[in-house]
């Protein structure tokens, strides 16, 4: 459809919401929409799908600011409508690489609080996208942090199942960034109920599988992954609105088919494990374009598959490995080994540092690219910051053990 053709079937949604609501609305609407939730939805969905390949994002920002502009105070439904829009606004911006800008606006939206689920929401976004950015986060943190104390009322969400397991799976993630898998299985436990992905759980139900994954249950880890996989297949994810940042649907799509593409090569089955990391790799690809960082943690996670492989048959992948490593690293836009400040703050610190040192790993075993491993290794080391496992720990597998390394896409970390 014709941007112009978009803007003129908004308008008159706009003018004359009482006396048409266009058929397109009908199949998207769900019980209890209103006409303002009903033009949001589809702002959001042109937004966020056509128009990010057919104008600038700078457009979609306009289409959506206009909306909320023209939904502001409008009766029944305006608030909800508003607060899809500002969500949606947020996702635009980190999708444009403006993360800050992206958290500053969840940060705006809580304020407009119009339900528990949409205030769950836009904390879940908020939360992983400080966690993309590695910030240090108490697992203690609540939805109601950050919100003014004239809207905050506590039983709100946490009197309802699902977006407390929603709230507590971003907790137990927190937790395990932090090192601390105690807290995190205080955390989950409860969330075996609502792992079957009902009321927009799915990402949750990939945190929870995570969290299994890492310590080791991957028969459970299983179980919860290919629910969340059979959901994405059985019904359209992209209906759920009420999510933003690295939280959208299409996220946790490739987050739970990466990880259980991890489950499978640390279990031995490689053709399958082969088969969902090259699915995960094309839904990056087609979701973000071939040279964005997302797809560089997925090659990471293959380059492993393939060492697991390699030291399985007692064959040898060098060549493989070594250009997925390359590949990887370039596409994550990893500092050079002798630039200054690489300490400091970086983006994709976890998969640049594991990549970095599997990379190392395999020059070390080459006798005339040793000392260009040794150096490479020393910068995987310091660089390296995770809580729970070090550095040679994470690059050694044996078998399934409560130091298991799950990489989570959706987060660009390591678990």
């Amino acid at each position: 459809m014709a941007m112009s053709s978009i803007r003129s079937a908004l308008a008159r949604a706009f003018i004359a919401p009482k006396l048409r609501a266009p058929h397109r609305f009908a199949a998207t609407a769900a019980a209890g929409e209103t006409q303002p939730e009903r033009v949001a939805a589809e702002m959001v969905r042109y937004a966020l799908g056509g128009a990010v390949h057919r104008s600038s994002p700078e457009e979609a920002m306009r289409i959506l600011e206009q909306g909320a502009s023209n939904l502001q105070g409008g009766g029944e439904g305006s608030s909800e409508a508003v607060g899809l829009l500002m969500l949606a606004m947020s996702t635009l911006l980190y999708r444009s690489g403006r993360r800050q800008d992206a958290m500053e606006k969840l940060k705006a939206s809580q304020q407009v609080a119009p339900s528990a689920s949409f205030r769950v929401a836009a904390w879940e976004a908020l939360m992983g996208l400080h966690m993309e950015a590695g910030q240090d986060m108490p697992h203690s943190i609540s939805p109601n942090d950050s919100v003014d104390l004239s809207i905050k009322d506590d039983s709100q969400w946490s009197d309802q199942d699902h977006l407390k397991f929603r709230v507590n799976a971003i907790k137990g993630l927190i937790a395990l960034l932090n090192g601390d898998t105690e807290s995190a299985q205080l955390f989950v436990d409860g969330c075996r109920d609502f792992a079957g992905c009902k009321h927009q759980t799915e990402n949750a139900a990939v945190s929870y599988g995570e969290y299994l994954h890492c310590v080791g249950d991957f028969p459970m880890a299983t179980q919860v992954y290919e629910s969340v996989l059979e959901a994405a297949r059985m019904e359209d994810m992209s209906g759920n609105l009420l999510a933003a940042g690295n939280m959208v649907p299409e996220e946790v799509s490739l987050g739970a088919t990466c990880s259980y593409g991890q489950l499978l090569s640390q279990s031995g089955n490689f053709g399958d494990a082969e088969d969902y990391l090259t699915r995960a790799l094309q839904k990056g690809e087609e979701q973000f374009g071939a040279n964005h960082p997302k797809v560089g943690i997925v090659l990471t996670c293959i380059a492993r598959m393939y060492k697991l492989k390699a030291k399985s048959e007692g064959s040898s992948s060098i060549m493989v490995q070594e250009g997925l490593y390359r590949k990887a690293l370039e596409v994550l836009k990893a500092p050079a080994i002798n630039s200054e400040g690489t300490s400091k703050q970086m983006d994709w610190r976890d998969i640049i540092s594991l990549a970095r040192g599997e990379y190392a790993e395999l020059l070390l075993i080459q006798s005339n690219r040793k000392a260009e491993g040794e150096r490479m290794k020393e910068w995987a080391e310091d660089t390296w910051r995770n809580r729970r496992l070090t550095l040679a720990q994470a690059l050694e597998f044996s078998e399934p053990s409560k130091q298991t390394v799950v990489v989570d896409t959706r987060i660009g970390r390591v678990l």
